[in-house]
C-alpha cells in the first residue's frame, strides 16, 4: 500500500511539472531569422525581476503566452539592482 502511495505521489508531482513546463515551452524565445518568417503582434516588458536571466525569459513567455504569441523576440535587456527587457511578439 505504501508503495502505491509513493507511485501515485510521484507521478502527481510528474505530472504538474509537464504541465507547467508545457506552458511555457509553447511559447519560446526565438531568433532573429526565426522572426522574418513570423507575422509581428505588439510587444510587452517585464520590469524589477530579480534572479537569473531566466526568470526574466519565464516572464516574458508568460506574458507572450497570456497576449496569444507562440514566439517572442528579445528587444532590450538590462541589469542593474533588478531586470528590465522588452521583447517583440510573434504568431
Amino acid at each position: 500500500m505504501r508503495n502505491i502511495i509513493l507511485t501515485l505521489a510521484a507521478f502527481g508531482l510528474a505530472t504538474t511539472f509537464a504541465l507547467s513546463f508545457g506552458a511555457n515551452a509553447a511559447v519560446k524565445n526565438i531568433s532573429n531569422q526565426d522572426a522574418q518568417q513570423m507575422q509581428a503582434m505588439g510587444s510587452v516588458s517585464v520590469s524589477h525581476v530579480g534572479g537569473s536571466p531566466m526568470a526574466i525569459r519565464s516572464e516574458l513567455a508568460h506574458k507572450a503566452e497570456k497576449e496569444g504569441a507562440n514566439g517572442y523576440l528579445i528587444t532590450e535587456l538590462h541589469q542593474g539592482s533588478n531586470w528590465h527587457a522588452t521583447a517583440q511578439l510573434y504568431k
